[in-house]
């Protein structure tokens, strides 16, 4: 039935984006305590979290997309849409589910936005260092193999059709 799979989903989605949101804590008190060691795996432990949310945020959608209703074209109004066709106590479940499944994926994209932020500050506070230090490299910066370091600092991103 679609309740049961939808709710078997939304938990699965919901443990996730906790997971992701732990290792987002360890990598965040990795950078403030400059603590390097086994970065990278943190890295590829938040991949392999977000391939996993992917895949369940397709089988979500395809679910939700069932119940096209009028005047409906995004994934929440599709959810409503079926949880109004449930019996209250599943459709409440399921609508607390999904509250706060989506409180924690706004919890993690808050956690994310700051530690960009400040990221973003460190980074500044480098190239200015560097400029003045060093103004013959114009403020570029490389890694420790000798390449150039990019400049985009994104972190994982949650479906923005929540």
């Amino acid at each position: 039935m679609n309740y049961e799979k939808c709710r078997e989903i939304l938990l699965k989605e919901f443990d996730l984006v906790q997971n992701a949101a732990a290792i987002q804590k360890k990598i965040q008190d990795a950078v403030t305590a400059r603590e390097w060691t086994d970065f990278e795996g943190h890295f590829k432990a938040m991949n392999a979290v977000e391939s996993e949310i992917m895949a369940l945020e397709n089988e979500r959608e395809s679910l939700f997309s069932a119940f096209e209703a009028p005047d409906v074209n995004d994934a929440k109004g599709r959810f409503y849409a079926m949880a109004v066709a449930l019996p209250p106590e599943q459709r409440n479940d399921l609508t607390a589910i999904y509250r706060s499944l989506k409180m924690e994926a706004l919890k993690l994209r808050m956690a994310n936005e700051a530690l960009e932020s400040y990221l973003g500050g460190v980074k500044a506070s480098l190239s200015d260092f560097f400029e003045l230090a060093f103004p013959d490299r114009a403020g570029k910066m490389y890694t420790s193999q000798g390449t150039r370091l990019s400049h985009d600092m994104r972190s994982m991103v949650l479906n923005h059709r929540f």
